[in-house]
C-alpha cells in the first residue's frame, strides 16, 4: 500500500492513540492517506527484566497489547489493510476515551490484563464492524511472526532506543522517527499548521532527534484526564515510566 505515512502502533500504547488521533485530524482537512502498522511492546522488550524496570502492571498490559496486535494480524490478512483504520479508532476509542468503571472498580493490572481477553475485544470487534469470530486469534501465536517482522521493520528504520509510535513519512525513501508524542490534542484550526512543523523537520535529511524526557500524562478519560486538565508531569525514558535506571 502506497501512503504518505506509516504509522506504527501498538493499540495499548496511550501517547500512540494520542498521536493517532491528532494524524485523523491532518487527514480530514488534507488528502492524506495513512498505512495503520504494528509495533509490540511487548515483543521490543521481549529480552528485559519487567520486575526491575516497568512498574508492575506493565507486563500484563504489553501482552494484551500483543494479543490484541494478533487480532488486528488477523482481520488485515482477510479484510484488507483498509479495515485497520477503523479498527485502531476502536481499540483506542474502548482503551483509552472511556472514563474508568466508578462501580466496576478494577486494579490497574487487572485493566491493563483484560484488554486482552474476548470479552473485552469482541464489542470493539463490533464497532469496527469485523466479524466477532477474529476474537479468536488473541492466543493464536501464529500471527507473532509477522507481528516481529513489523515491529523490527519499524526499529529498522528507527534504531532500537524508541517507544511508540513511530512514523515513516513519505516511505520507502523519507526519513522515520519515533514520535511526535503529544498530551494535548491540538485544536482544528492549530492540527495542520503544528503537522507541517513536523513534517519540515523530517524532510530536512540531517534532522535526527528532538527530544526530552518529562511528559505530561494524556489528556484522556481512562486517564482521569479531560481536555480542560494537563496532566501531572512524570519523567520517561525509551517511552516507559523505568523504575530504575
Amino acid at each position: 500500500m502506497d501512503a504518505d505515512i506509516n504509522f506504527y502502533f501498538d493499540p495499548v500504547c496511550p501517547f500512540a492513540w494520542m498521536t493517532s488521533k491528532w494524524v485523523r485530524q491532518v487527514q480530514a482537512q488534507r488528502d492524506y492517506t495513512v498505512d495503520w502498522r504494528f509495533i509490540s511492546l511487548r515483543l521490543i522488550n521481549a529480552e528485559v527484566d519487567y520486575a526491575a524496570l516497568f512498574p508492575p502492571e506493565y507486563e500484563a498490559g504489553h501482552m494484551a497489547g500483543l494479543r490484541l496486535l494478533r487480532v488486528a494480524a488477523r482481520a488485515r490478512a482477510e479484510h484488507g489493510r483498509d479495515s485497520m483504520a477503523g479498527l485502531y479508532a476502536a481499540f483506542g476509542a474502548h482503551i483509552f476515551d472511556v472514563a474508568p468503571d466508578p462501580v466496576n472498580q478494577r486494579t490497574e493490572g487487572e485493566v491493563r490484563e483484560r484488554r486482552g481477553t474476548r470479552e473485552f475485544v469482541e464489542p470493539i470487534l463490533a464497532r469496527a464492524g469485523l466479524p466477532l469470530e477474529l476474537a479468536e486469534a488473541l492466543e493464536d501465536e501464529t500471527w507473532d511472526a509477522e507481528i516481529r517482522a513489523e515491529t523490527d521493520e519499524a526499529l529498522a528504520l528507527t534504531g532500537r532506543d524508541v517507544g511508540t509510535p513511530i512514523i515513516h513519512f513519505q516511505p520507502p525513501a523519507g526519513v522515520a522517527f519515533f514520535g511526535p508524542v503529544i498530551s494535548r490534542l491540538p485544536a482544528e484550526d492549530d492540527a495542520g499548521v503544528l503537522w507541517d512543523h513536523v513534517v519540515g523537520l523530517a524532510r530536512f535529511p540531517g534532522f535526527a532527534e528532538l527530544k526530552r524526557s518529562l511528559r505530561e500524562q494524556p489528556q484522556l478519560a481512562a486517564l482521569g484526564v479531560d481536555a480542560n486538565t494537563v496532566g501531572q508531569q512524570e519523567d520517561w525514558r525509551a517511552g516507559s515510566r523505568r523504575q530504575k535506571y
